[in-house]
Order: C-alpha cells, then structure tokens, then sequence
C-alpha cells in the first residue's frame, strides 16, 4: 500500500519559525510533527516586532527548526512529496525567508512547492484536529494583524472574504490597550489573564461598528481603534483625578467588548449564509473570552463550533502543512520557483 503524500510546512511570515509534516490521506490529514522556534523574547524589550531581528532570528532557526522536525517523524528529507510555505500576508523579510530555504528544499529533492496563504492556514489547522471541513462553513481568523471573515465553501478553491477589520485587529487592539495599563507585551495574554479576575459590565466601552448606520456597508466589518481610544480616555480621566484604576474590570469589560462584537457579527453572518459550522482561528482565538461567549452563542443558534487546541493558535508550521496537504488531496497545480511573497496577499487567494 503507498503512504499518502507528506507534506513539510514551513512558516515564517513573523516572529515564529514553524516547520511541521503532515500525511495528506484521502479522508483526513495527520500530523506527524509541528516543530516552533520563536523569536518573541528578542523583540519584548521593544514593544513590538521588529522585521530586521525576525528575519536574522528565522535564519538562524531554519535548519535546526527542519532537523528537529524530521526526526520527531521518523522520516527524512527523501521521503517528503511536496513543500508548503507562507507566501502572505506576512513581514517581507521574515516571508522571504521562508520561501528562499521552501525553494531551495523543492529545488534540491525535486518536489512541489505550493504558496500559500497565511491567514487561511489558521483555519485549515483545524481540519489536524476535528477532521475535514464540511461543504461550507465560517471561518473567524482573528490575531495581532487580522479579524477577518471569510465564508468558506473550499478551504483551497471557495473562500470568500465576507468582512475584516478596517483598522486596529483585535489582537493589535489588545497589545496597545495592554500598553497603556502599563502591562508587559504582548499584552494580550495578561489582559486575558486580568480579565477573569473583573467584572466584565462594570465600564460599557463602545462596539464599534454596531450601529444601524453601519449595517448596510459594514455589517461584517470590525473596528476597534474607536474602543481602544475609548479605554485610553476613561483611563486619563481616572488618572488625572487621582484615582486608582481597576485593572481586573478595565481589562474585562474592555475584553467583553471585542468578544461580543466578533461573535454577534459572525453568528449573523452565518445565519444569512445559513452556515451550520463555524471555525474561530489565529493568535486571538486562545482569548478565555471569545471562546466562552462564541460556545453560548453558537450553542443558541444550533451552529457547529470548532477552535483548534491553544497550541494551534498561535503562527505554526502545522497550519501551512495542513493547507498544503489540502491543496495536495485536490490535485492542484504546484507554484512555480519563483513565487514571489506578498505581504498583503488578497485571503482570497489561498495559494500562488
């Protein structure tokens, strides 16, 4: 009997240097290793990403990050059949160099080289653990760069963006709200953790494109820039009459906020769509916040709900092999050897 195809995926498109194989069977998709090296404690001490640092830091992961990779699977260079590798959206840099080492593998073992897209990735990830996806589903892709809402009737050939975010992302919101209580970064992970400890109706910040007027052109759009200037303003104003600031319950309801607007406007999306199964993905979905009230949500409207494990939410290799193997079981047409990288490559596109 021949083995499915194996699938090595390589991600780079920030600080995380993600290298995983996948067996591409006909009826499931099996993960085999998912290898990270991260480079976050090097930009910490800045505040945020820093492109040079990440490209120099997967440069220097890439072989190790490979090896480790292969022998956690038991298998060699000679035995993988294609190469799956970030193309976009991502930083330049750290994208570049991801493709150079995917090129440079397909080029050397002679095997096919697929691009694909990064924010997709975040949702096929889920097909490693709940098994393949449905004829149609949501997808809600949320983290530091993106909210996006992508209808998905193929994860490689059917993805429509429905909605995204027209400023601040809800992960970025979280790390500049974080900022400015004074928390280290990135600052999603304590305001998740300060969050539990408040009272999520204790301050009604705004959610922002909610309102009547929005509905028509924006009814699947997000924006929080509006909110994190809101949290900045009633802060300052506690701050400029001496008063303490309750973290735990700015960190709540500020939390609160971003998780009612991403769930009410994509359990309403699926609703229109009559979708029956929605696919929360991306740094973002590890929120306590957004797991809980998408649960009850979608438990009200009798949709599916599916979020991959924390360990898949955040940038991984596993999320480009298991698109890669999706695009392998299609039988679709490999990338050429000079795919280019896009740093705002269109969600449409799932693969170059």
């Amino acid at each position: 009997m021949t083995a499915a195809p194996l699938v090595l995926g390589i991600e780079t498109s920030c600080d995380e240097t993600g290298v995983a194989l996948v067996r591409a069977h006909a009826d499931r998709s099996e993960l085999l290793a998912d290898v990270v090296a991260s480079s976050m404690d090097e930009h910490a001490r800045f505040g945020g990403i820093i492109p040079e640092i990440a490209s120099r830091a997967h440069l220097e992961a890439m072989i190790p990050t490979i090896e480790r990779a292969l022998a956690t699977a038991g298998v060699g260079l000679a035995d993988v059949d294609a190469i799956a590798v970030t193309a976009g959206p991502g930083l330049v840099g750290p994208l570049t160099v991801g493709a150079s080492a995917a090129k440079a593998l397909a080029l050397g073992l002679g095997k096919p080289l697929f691009g694909v897209n990064h924010v997709i990735g975040h949702a096929a990830v889920d097909e490693l653990v709940d098994g393949l996806f449905p004829e149609r589903l949501m997808a809600l892709v949320v983290s530091g760069g993106h909210s996006s809402l992508l209808l998905v009737d193929d994860v490689v050939t059917g993805v429509t963006e429905l909605g995204s975010t027209l400023d601040d992302a809800a992960g970025e919101a979280f790390d500049k709200v974080g900022r400015l209580l004074g928390l280290p970064y990135p600052g999603g992970p304590h305001i998740d953790r300060l969050a539990r400890e408040g009272d999520p109706t204790a301050i009604r910040f705004p959610r922002g494109l909610t309102a009547a007027k929005d509905q028509e052109k924006h009814a699947y759009d997000f924006s929080f820039s509006g909110l994190k200037t809101a949290v900045a303003r009633w802060v300052e104003a506690r701050t400029d009459v001496g008063q303490p600031i309750p973290l735990n319950d700015v960190a709540a309801s500020f939390a609160a906020a971003v998780a009612d607007v991403l769930t009410a406007k994509t359990i309403a999306a699926c609703r229109r769509h009559d979708v029956r199964t929605l696919v929360i993905g991306g740094g973002f979905s590890a929120n306590s916040q957004l797991r809980e009230l998408a649960a009850i949500r979608c438990a009200e409207a009798g949709i599916a709900l599916r979020i991959p494990p924390i360990r898949f939410c955040t940038d991984n290799g596993a999320m480009i092999a298991a698109l890669g193997a999706a695009v392998v079981r299609r039988g679709l047409a490999p990338s050429s050897l000079d795919l280019p990288v896009d740093s705002s490559m269109p969600l449409e596109t799932v693969r170059v």
